[in-house]
């Protein structure tokens, strides 16, 4: 495969769009702003979502639509899940059957309640769409780096894993491939409402002991979660699951984390949303997961307080303390 299309010229984007630019002839990488494109087009670097790593040049940047897609071979996504359908149903007159398309998206549709991969499938017409999913324990900066990166392409295609796992993989960027979209995703999506929840208590210096009972327990429910929608549970236990979940809550980098944080420290959501210049999808993803929860019938404790916490006024430390109160029960 030679012809590479990104779309989403965030952070995300723009690492994924540096560290395969070797692996492709030619990589379009579509940049919303049009001002931003320009600037990332002639100065080769992304200021103000990824300061500090070049573009290469066989990266081509554009905030036309038609030129970033048309006749790519593999088109990657990666805005933000609140964007998906929207730039889909732009794209559609663009797109072909030809094409192979990956969802880069970690998070969930409000109101529908579906995944990206499903919003996508269900927005593309003329044709069905061979889609994967790639998620796992990546942070943009690391991955621009040059880091080495471990992560998982799934769907039920195989045929398309391994194409995806062979036209990714490189010395720096380890594909594994998956049968299991549903586990990967609501592992990549859920993880980020947990990781809200360890930057509260990373905030409040309550220590590691509570940090890792966060981690366990908010696997615990990822897992039931996803398990009750059709996903399997040991996907909860590689890349998707526990591996993005350690980073997200444990890494300085996680823009979640970060949100847990500054509402440790009193400032109200809109005050945190309004000074990020990226998107925190834990906290659109919070609501989406909580009515899954209640269709599937799901007890999801920590997502349910994190969700009050967000929208309902309830204080990081109520929160806490509703956690803890709860009635006992075998683990």
């Amino acid at each position: 495969m030679k012809q590479l299309a990104v779309v989403g010229g965030g952070a995300w984007g723009t690492a994924l769009a540096i560290v395969l630019a070797p692996r492709f002839e030619s990589v379009r990488l579509w940049v919303y702003e049009a001002e931003i494109a320009e600037r990332l087009e002639s100065e080769r670097q992304n200021a103000t979502y990824l300061p500090g790593f070049s573009i290469p040049d066989n990266v081509f940047i554009s905030s036309d639509l038609r030129a970033a897609v048309q006749d790519a071979e593999v088109l990657l996504s990666v805005m933000p899940s609140h964007h998906v359908r929207a730039v889909y149903t732009q794209m559609l007159p663009f797109l072909a059957g030809s094409m192979l398309f990956v969802s880069a998206t970690k998070g969930l549709e409000v109101g529908s309640m579906l995944r990206v991969s499903e919003i996508i499938s269900s927005t593309i017409t003329g044709f069905t769409p061979r889609v994967a999913v790639l998620s796992g324990p990546t942070f943009a900066k690391e991955v621009a780096r040059g880091d080495p990166t471990a992560l998982v392409v799934a769907s039920q295609d195989q045929e398309l894993n391994r194409s995806i796992q062979a036209a990714f993989s490189g010395p720096t960027f380890r594909v594994y491939t998956s049968e299991d979209p549903i586990g990967v995703e609501v592992g990549g999506s859920i993880k980020n409402v947990i990781a809200i929840g360890s930057g509260v208590i990373h905030g409040m210096g309550l220590g590691h002991n509570v940090a890792a009972a966060l981690i366990t327990r908010g696997l615990a429910e990822i897992t039931r979660l996803a398990v009750a929608m059709g996903g399997r549970a040991q996907t909860m236990a590689g890349l998707a699951g526990l591996g993005d979940l350690v980073l997200t809550c444990t890494g300085d980098l996680s823009r979640n984390r970060m949100v847990g944080i500054e509402l440790s420290r009193g400032r109200k959501l809109d005050q945190i949303v309004g000074s990020m210049k990226m998107v925190a999808e834990g906290i659109k993803t919070t609501d989406a997961a909580i009515q899954l929860a209640r269709r599937f019938g799901v007890e999801m404790p920590i997502t349910e307080q994190m969700n009050q916490m967000l929208y309902h006024g309830v204080s990081p430390r109520e929160a806490i303390q509703r956690l803890m109160e709860r009635s006992l029960k075998g683990e």
